[in-house]
């Protein structure tokens, strides 16, 4: 695999949202396929698509948060019975979740886009933002 650039990728992502390609959780997925080439159809990426906007509009947990977490599933996560690879995958997961949440006080969209119109310059900036830093987060 050729070297690995953290920047390219983050803005591969932000660019997604920024151009209202897909959602935060898609994106995440959608990035994550294209930089690792991993051999799986497009139909990953659909599912993704219930996620944004904290669990499909709910104002849940951030979407780039669970695309995130859904994408190291696909990486380390178990296809069979019993794997144990199950382990380090929610190793993983919490690691971002914590990291998230140290960084943003909030998992919930509902806070996180308190009194922000969806679609907003404010909005976007900051949901770009977190699909970014979860590219970022991804790759550590």
């Amino acid at each position: 695999m050729d070297k690995i650039n953290i920047l390219k990728i983050r803005k591969t992502a932000e660019n997604y949202y920024k151009n209202g390609d897909f959602y935060c959780s898609e994106v995440v997925i959608k990035t994550l396929k294209d930089v690792f080439k991993p051999e799986i159809g497009d139909e990953v990426i659909a599912l993704a698509s219930g996620f944004p906007v904290g669990m499909g509009n709910a104002g849940c947990t951030c979407g780039a948060v669970v695309g995130a977490q859904m994408s190291l599933g696909l990486i380390f996560g178990r296809q069979k019975s019993k794997g144990k690879e199950v382990k380090k995958t929610m190793e993983l997961s919490k690691e971002i979740h914590d990291i998230f949440r140290k960084n943003n006080k909030t998992l919930c969209c509902r806070i996180l886009t308190k009194d922000m119109k969806l679609g907003s310059k404010k909005h976007m900036t900051q949901c770009v933002k977190f699909t970014g830093d979860m590219q970022k987060l991804q790759q550590k």
